[in-house]
Formats: C-alpha cells, structure tokens, sequence
C-alpha cells in the first residue's frame, strides 16, 4: 500500500479538515455506484478509505509519522508488540476478492459517518455506523450491467434533432433526444435502463449511425447537393425545386450560371455543440443532352469570342 499522504494527495502537515476533505474529493469521484464502467475505481475508492481510516484515527496517525506502523497499519517491528491494538492490524489482505471482510479486519470505521455524510445514507460498508445498522466490512453494491444498442436516425432527422423511440430489451419504448453535435458513433446513455444488479440497473448505451440520403450528403456540420440543370436553365435562369432538410424549396438560377457555381442556404445545417447550424452548399451541373442535333447546330453556328483560358497560357 501507498504513503496515505501520496493517496489523499495532503502533505504531512495537513489538519483532520485537510484530510477530510481530500478524502471526500476522493470518495466521490471513485464510487464504484458511479463507476461503474471503470474497475480501477474501486480499487482508488478501496485505497482513499484505507488512507482516511489511518490518518483520521489520532492515534494511528502518530504512530505511523513516529514509524511504528506501515501504511498498512502493521508494526513496522513485527516483534515489537505496536500496531493497532497490540499487532491486530489494519490490513488490506484481510479482503477478499469479494471485497468483503476476510477475517479480523475492520473496513468501516471512521469512514463510516463521512460515507453517510456523502452519499446520504447509502454506505458502501456492510450496513455499518451511522449509514446503517449491523455488520462491518466492505461490501460495494454492484449495479447491472449496461446493455448496447444501436440506433439508425435518418439523416433529416439528424439534422433536425427529431426525438427517436428505441424499444429495450425489456419491451419498454421510450423516445430519446438527440444531441447537438450529433454524428455517427454518438453515444447516448440513458440511466437506469440497463439490466438489474444487486445495487440498481445498469444504463442502456444507444450508439447513434445516421442514415444516407437519396440526394444530400454530409460535410462536417454542412449539407452539400449536387442540382442537375438543364442548358435552357442556365442560360435563360429558371427557379429548380430542390430538396433541403426542412422539406423542398425553390432555388432561383440567374441567366447565365456556369456549371459548377455554388449556392448556399444559410442556417440549413447539422447543429453545432454551441447551438448554430451549419448551412447547405447547392452546387449546380449542367447536364448536356447526348447527340442532340439541334443544339450540334446551334453549337456549331454559336461563336463566343471570350478567351476564357488566358489565365492558363504559359
């Protein structure tokens, strides 16, 4: 076991107020009720405890700055009758792989009104002290585990943050919101909806895909649509019906638009984490009849005297 000062991060010189609160920073943040997903928490919660118990105990504390006692709360001289309560011993190894008491050791002492203090009642000691009444040891209540899903949300809908439903294995149904900054891979957690454990459910982990479009595609937070134009279109100008998220609109084309120029529709986007939109490019291409004899003649009579490729010259 560690240095219980390196473990509650206070120097030697810390009052019991320094120790407390080192300790209740640490307690919380490594519950195993709230990490649940991360088992190396348990053991940092097992070691805080281990460290509260020795230095918040006066008398303890001194033998182990005097070297009497180990962090483990053994008689640093085996044969020298000190320790806690004449070689007993606060000894980590007395637990199982259980976590529970394996015999002789005490795990709930003066945790034990802090952990209520805490947590609101709920210890994660065996019913002990001022959290409940009975037994000692260390017994951590273990939730369920979580179950995943995965959820394809089509892409309109990604794009409006509609609320999908997703059905639990229970039978259940509920909808869920979708988050700004959506995209696929998204993870969203809903509490509770896992599967039953001795110290509550588990969560339902939903993994978010989001679904292709028969026209629109995705660039980061921007929506892109190539429009197909007829040569009449370009030429003249024309207003093009064309497919947004939001449901169809009515593009103007001025006279005279080359292939390949850009719209963009302001504000018609995936959402950002910060709230905005995204907007949605429109790209037109003109798309030219194949063997077309009419527009061969009028192509062949037609002379445009611009030179449109000087740039390039050499």
């Amino acid at each position: 076991m560690r240095n219980p000062y390196s473990v509650l991060g206070v120097p030697r010189s810390a009052t019991d107020a320094d120790i407390k609160k080192a300790f209740r920073k640490l307690a919380k943040d490594n519950h195993p009720d709230r990490n649940a997903d991360d088992p190396k928490a348990l053991e940092r919660f097992k070691e805080a405890n281990l460290a509260y118990e020795l230095l918040s105990d006066t008398a303890k504390r001194a033998q182990f700055d005097r070297g009497e006692i180990g962090p483990d709360g053994q008689p640093t001289n085996p044969f020298g009758g000190g320790g806690f309560g004449g070689g007993g011993g606060f000894n980590p190894r007395d637990f199982g792989s259980n976590g529970r008491s394996g015999g002789g050791a005490d795990f709930a002492g003066a945790a034990d009104d802090l952990f209520a203090e805490i947590f609101g009642g709920r210890s994660p000691f065996g019913g002990s002290g001022a959290a409940s009444g009975g037994g000692r040891g260390f017994r951590t209540q273990v939730r369920g585990p979580d179950v995943a899903y995965r959820l394809t949300v089509p892409f309109v809908d990604a794009v409006q943050l509609t609320p999908q439903r997703v059905t639990l294995r229970s039978g259940q149904t509920i909808e869920i919101k979708l988050p700004a900054g959506l995209e696929t891979g998204k993870q969203v957690r809903l509490a509770g909806k896992g599967e039953a454990g001795p110290g509550g459910h588990g969560d339902a982990i939903v993994t978010i895909e989001i679904g292709p479009h028969r026209a629109l595609t995705r660039d980061g937070n921007d929506v892109r649509l190539t429009l197909p134009i007829k040569l009449d279109e370009a030429v003249l100008g024309a207003k093009i019906r064309m497919p947004t998220p939001e449901g169809m609109v009515s593009l103007s084309i001025p006279p005279g638009t080359a292939s390949g120029k850009m719209f963009r529709l302001k504000g018609r986007g995936f959402r950002k984490l910060d709230g905005t939109r995204g907007d949605q490019l429109v790209t037109v291409q003109i798309d030219i009849p194949p063997d077309h004899e009419e527009l061969k003649a009028f192509a062949a009579s037609f002379v445009d005297p611009r030179n449109i490729r000087a740039t390039l010259d050499g």
